[in-house]
């Protein structure tokens, strides 16, 4: 279960009397699917090992001290790999790494933006931005722990946060972007799914608090573990389980009396 389908459930059981808070926090744990892979590895590889055999590099991240903090959150241990030796090749100047991270980061970062703005106009600048910001950025990325799509998802929260505070814009409603899914759910929550659409969710979700609604498009919307969500709020596990229990909770608050 994925996407505006989990965050569905999650609102529906939010509205169901009794729901332990434990079972309504872990909803989107439920959720699966990763990312492609590219077509490029071999090369990537190869071409990793090859700068580093004639001195271009002292091995992943060594030239610049953190090669014990290099993380990705890729699920297996061949496509982590892939990912820190792309970072690696990127922050070295190699173009052709940095492309092959917008491949791969590129959706991603656009959906975040999108659920967050609702303008598909104003996500595409600011993704266009984010990576802007990123390539200018490279050689001063340094690994903490944290996977480098947490980076890139921390510049394009920024990005939007400052957007909305300097006023240039108001969130605009993009409906015809988003499909409605109308899919048959079962289980005692089926009644409440039946009348909840995406349409009232995503308007509903532009209404949260700004640190709830990023975590709700993180863990839902994105996909994201709550480790990757806490690497990008800067904030702990434990609070990003409160965050999204809280963000749930108040969402079935402000479905249409219909529904509640």
């Amino acid at each position: 279960m994925r996407g505006l389908d989990a965050l569905r459930v999650a609102v529906a059981c939010a509205l169901e009397p009794g729901t332990p808070a434990l079972a309504l926090a872990e909803v989107s744990d439920r959720s699966g699917g990763r990312r492609s892979r590219s077509a490029h590895d071999g090369w990537l590889l190869s071409e990793a090992a090859a700068r580093d055999s004639v001195g271009e590099g002292r091995g992943v991240g060594q030239g610049y001290g953190d090669a014990d903090l290099a993380a990705s959150s890729e699920e297996s241990e061949e496509d982590r790999s892939r990912l820190i030796a792309l970072v690696e090749l990127a922050r070295k100047g190699d173009s052709d790494a940095f492309g092959l991270l917008y491949d791969h980061y590129q959706g991603a970062v656009y959906r975040f933006l999108f659920y967050r703005t609702r303008s598909s106009t104003l996500a595409e600048d600011l993704t266009s931005e984010t990576f802007f910001r990123a390539l200018r950025n490279m050689q001063n990325f340094r690994w903490q722990g944290k996977d480098f799509g947490a980076w890139l998802m921390t510049i394009a929260r920024n990005l939007a946060t400052d957007h909305f505070k300097a006023g240039r814009t108001r969130l605009e409603l993009a409906t015809e972007d988003m499909g409605v899914h109308d899919d048959a759910t079962e289980g005692p929550e089926h009644a409440v799914l039946a009348s909840l659409t995406n349409e009232v969710l995503l308007q509903a979700l532009t209404e949260l608090p700004a640190e709830q609604k990023d975590c709700l498009i993180m863990r839902f919307l994105q996909g994201m573990s709550i480790a990757e969500t806490a690497a990008v709020l800067g904030r702990s596990e434990g609070a990003v389980k409160q965050l999204q229990l809280r963000g749930v909770r108040n969402l079935a608050k402000l479905m249409p009396e219909g529904i509640r």
